[in-house]
This record gives structure tokens, sequence and C-alpha cells, in this order.
């Protein structure tokens, strides 16, 4: 859901870095943006803004406010930055959007119409299917999920030799007994540690 519910805002190409945002604990953190990534990305962001462009032109373009922004950005919903990066491939209708309560500005309500044409994110069921789908045809036969892939940066992180501390912060782990749990997944053990015999 993390993934889900990125916006366009929420990636830092100068910095680097993903915002995710309400995630554990419903705290924001920051996680690193894979070099690689950076060029599909601002095609994504592109294909968005043209995206965005059409859904406004149908009266569309509205995106879901976090808690009380709708009051306080009253027009923030139709910005490019707040679009999700990954959105829903058809428009919905919201017949009861919080704006209705928070206050639509005059100009967007159309005839006494307060319902709202929206893209939302995309279904994290069709991502979940993806993934199956993606694990069948690469011939993997243990159980692999969406959640696999949190757990497997928690863990190739430290087989890197990253301090439990930072992969702490990373996951937004509130305690770092929890995240602990990746020194047992790890597979390095002592054949992940320099014998000292090995340097003389």
């Amino acid at each position: 859901m993390e993934a889900c519910r990125l916006r366009v805002k929420d990636i830092e190409f100068d910095r680097k870095q993903i915002i995710v945002r309400e995630g554990k604990g419903e705290k924001d953190r920051a996680v690193p943006l894979p070099q690689r990534l950076i060029t599909p990305l601002k095609h994504q962001i592109e294909l968005i803004s043209k995206l965005h462009q059409q859904d406004l032109l149908v009266g569309a373009g509205w995106v879901w406010m976090p808690y009380a922004l709708a009051i306080k950005w009253p027009n923030a919903g139709r910005e490019l930055g707040w679009q999700y990066l990954f959105p829903a491939s058809n428009l919905s209708y919201d017949s009861h959007p919080r704006e209705s309560q928070e206050g639509i500005p005059d100009q967007h309500v159309v005839d006494g119409d307060r319902t709202q044409l929206r893209r939302h994110h995309v279904n994290e069921n069709s991502v979940q299917a993806a993934v199956k789908a993606a694990v069948l045809r690469a011939g993997i036969h243990k159980k692999i999920t969406c959640h696999t892939f949190r757990h497997s940066f928690a863990t190739h992180l430290l087989e890197s030799g990253k301090d439990i501390r930072t992969i702490q912060t990373l996951l937004g782990h509130a305690d770092v007994s929890t995240t602990m749990i990746y020194t047992h997944v790890s597979r390095l053990g002592a054949s992940g540690v320099e014998s000292p015999l090995d340097r003389l």
C-alpha cells in the first residue's frame, strides 16, 4: 500500500529519496531512490502529467487529500504534485467526497452537484496479482507476496553491512526489537564475517 499511495511530489530526484507518507505507525519516512529507477520514474511522471491534463478537460483531476488538507489547500486535490504516482486506469465518482463536508470551492460545484470525478491509485489487489504472475513465470516455488520485498530490502541492507538502527529507520519500525528479526532471517551468518586469520 505504501507504494500504491505514492504521489508525484513524494519522489525527490535531487535528493535521491522517496518520501513514504503515513507508513508504519502513521509516520512519514524517507527511503533511498534507486539510481536505476530515476529514468523510468521520470517517464512515469510525464505519462501521469498527460493523463492528468486529460482528466482536467473532462471535469475530473481530483484526488483524495489526507486529513484537513482539503480545507487548508482547497485546490490542491487537482494539482499534479498530489496525483498518484501509480494511478488507476479508470475514473470513478465519489458521491460523498470529504471536500463536500470540508467545503469544495464554489467554482468546482456544478448545478449543486458536489460529487467528484476522481482518479484513485492503482488497486493493491492488481499489484498482488501481478507479483503472483511474475513469481509463477520465474519458476519460483516459494510463497512470495508484495510484503516479501520489504523483508528482502531489510535483509539485503543487513547483509551489505548497514547498521540495525539505519534499517529500523528505513523500515519505519517504532522498536528496534522488530528490526532485530532480520538478524535471524539473514543467511550470512559466519560466512559474512572475514576471519582475522585472513588479514595476517
